[in-house]
This record gives C-alpha cells, structure tokens and sequence, in this order.
C-alpha cells in the first residue's frame, strides 16, 4: 500500500496530534503518502483533503484538539443516503489505499460499518477520555482528563474546607465512571458516584450526617454527568445522531437533594470540556504515538478491519467488532477499593 489516510472523529481530546505526527513520520519511513482528511466523515463527504508531510506535523506533539479538525456526524442517519454515496466517490477518487480512523465509540461504530461495505478499508485508532471502548486496557485522552478533574478537585478541597461546604463536583462519563472513580481516589474525594450504580441519596445523605458528627465538616462527592439517581430524572435530556442520551444537570440535584435533607450549604462545579481541552499529559503523548505506529504497521502488514489495542502495557491489535460490541464498565474491584476512604 503505498497511499494512505488518517481522519479524526468525534469529540477531540488531548493526544490525536501525537497519533498523527507519529502516522506521518512511520508512513513516510514505510515509502507511504499520508493523506489528512479534515474534520472527520465531513472531509470524505465533502472531498476536503490535503497530503501530510515533515513541515504538516512539526511542533504539534504537546498540543491538545486536532490539526485536522473533528466532527461528530452520522453518515448513515442521512435519509437521501447521499452522504455514504459520497464517501465511497471521495475515497475511491483520492486513491487511499487505507485509513486510519481515530475516534470513540461512535466513530468506530461508522468506521466498522463502511469497512464491512466495502467502502472502505480502514484500521482504528482508540480515543476516549472516558476509557470506554472495550479490547484495550486505555484509550488515548483519558489520562490528560483524569489528572485535570484531579487538578481540579485539588482546588475545590480548599475551598470546600475554608467554607464548611460539600462540594458536588461533576466530571464527564455519560455511560460510565472511569474519570469519576479514578479522579475522586486520586483527589481524595468522600464519595465518588458513577453510572454503573444507581444512587440512593437517603443513603448518601446518612453518611455526610456520619461525617460531620465526626467532626467533618466538609466533604467531596465526585459524580459522573451520567449517574441514575433513584426517583430523580436528569434535569434535560435529549437524543443525538448516535442515538446517545445527553444529560445535563445531575449534580445540581444532588446538590440540592443534599441541603434539603441535611441543612448543610452546598455548591456544584460542572467541569465540562475543561476535561478534553489542553495539552495531553506525557503518558497520553506516549501511547498516542505508540498507536500511530502500531496502525502504520497493520497497514503495511494487510491487517484491516483491526482495532490497536494496549494490554499490559503491550501494543496489541483487535478487531474493530470486538472494540465496539460493548462498553467497558468501571472495574468494580477498584471501586470497592475507593469505598474504604467514603465518608
């Protein structure tokens, strides 16, 4: 294969520029031509394409988003099917042998999908600050996230203590909790709720009570964005192209919740995109480039339909089907390990 393509889609997060300037420069070592298609599916619908080179990728390595742009579209929820006829046009008329797709779930689920088509032939790359997808023991993005929710918690603790408050700080994790429950042992939090369990708030409510008769007049409660807590829908809801649910406002409840059933002042910090944005941390830079590689070489090896994957720190590949069949839950051996230190 001597021309190949590299496409980011979905949400950004810190390290895709690390997977491609690390695509690029093994590509061009394998005698291979790098075609960047910007902003994800769009790029192929609209023919908006351009070749990567030494001078593309210089000084990108510790910046976070993508050089290439993203997008989060849905080819296939085009009724017309005119935008899946347009990237089997595009792709065929740019001569791209293969391509890598970065991207999350969603995007895997698309990429999979063209592949088995035949309307492209393609390797994925895995990107999640929510350390989801399955087949991979990390994603790319998800440390950078991790230690900025944890940065964060660090400063709110302060506060939280100078004011005699608790703290509901919600970090993202709309299916499930790996930033919640890694950021809240990493910054020392009270209580840490996650989407794999369902929350019951008189229970929540009773250990805070427990922890001020000790004395404790503050607390954290780490919570993720998509936490079910028991008769008390999210306050908006909505649906996307991916068939998501999109939740808002679950800890403005469970701020409330609290005050009303304690007495004790409470305030919320909504960490939002805080959490994608910046520069990616050492560990994301390095397996960011470890995966650009690695994808480089199932191409030159004819290993399509593959996903890179890391498994005990060991560059592995699987296919994208296996990737994307289920969502990977928050080890629960962990999680229990995290309940010695609540409240």
């Amino acid at each position: 294969m001597k021309k190949i393509g590299i496409l980011t889609g979905g949400a950004d997060c810190p390290g895709l520029n690390s997977v491609i300037r690390a695509v690029v420069r093994k590509a061009m070592l394998e005698g291979m031509v790098v075609t960047g298609v910007k902003n994800g599916w769009t790029g192929l619908i609209e023919n908006d394409m351009r070749i990567l080179d030494l001078r593309s990728i210089s000084g990108i390595l510790d910046r976070g988003g993508t050089i290439l742009g993203t997008s989060r579209i849905n080819p296939f929820k085009d009724p017309t099917k005119e935008q899946v006829r347009k990237i089997r046009e595009n792709y065929k008329r740019s001569g791209i042998d293969a391509l890598i797709c970065i991207g999350g779930e969603e995007t895997l689920k698309i990429t999979l999908e063209l592949h088995k088509e035949g309307i492209i032939k393609a390797v994925a790359v895995p990107k999640s600050i929510d350390n989801a997808l399955s087949g991979t023991d990390y994603a790319f993005g998800f440390d950078t996230a991790v230690n900025i929710a944890t940065e964060c918690i660090d400063r709110l603790h302060t506060t939280a203590e100078s004011h005699h408050r608790i703290m509901v700080i919600e970090v993202m994790g709309l299916y499930t909790g790996w930033i919640a429950l890694e950021a809240g042992i990493a910054g020392g939090a009270d209580m840490i709720l996650i989407p794999e369990i369902p929350v019951n708030m008189d229970e929540v409510c009773d250990a805070l009570k427990t922890r001020h008769k000790r004395g404790k007049n503050f607390s954290i409660i780490v919570i993720s964005e998509g936490t079910e807590v028991k008769g008390y829908p999210h306050n908006r809801e909505e649906v996307d192209d991916f068939g998501l649910v999109r939740r808002a406002g679950i800890g403005e409840i469970v701020a409330k919740i609290i005050e009303q059933q304690t007495g004790y002042e409470t305030r919320v910090s909504v960490l939002g995109y805080i959490q994608r944005g910046g520069s990616p941390t050492a560990f994301d830079r390095i397996i960011g480039t470890r995966f650009g590689v690695k994808a480089v070489e199932l191409i030159r090896d004819g290993k399509l339909g593959k996903m890179v994957s890391l498994r005990d720190n060991k560059l592995h590949y699987v296919d994208i089907e296996e990737a994307v069949r289920e969502r990977k839950k928050v080890d629960m051996e962990l999680y229990e390990m995290a309940k010695v230190f609540f409240a």
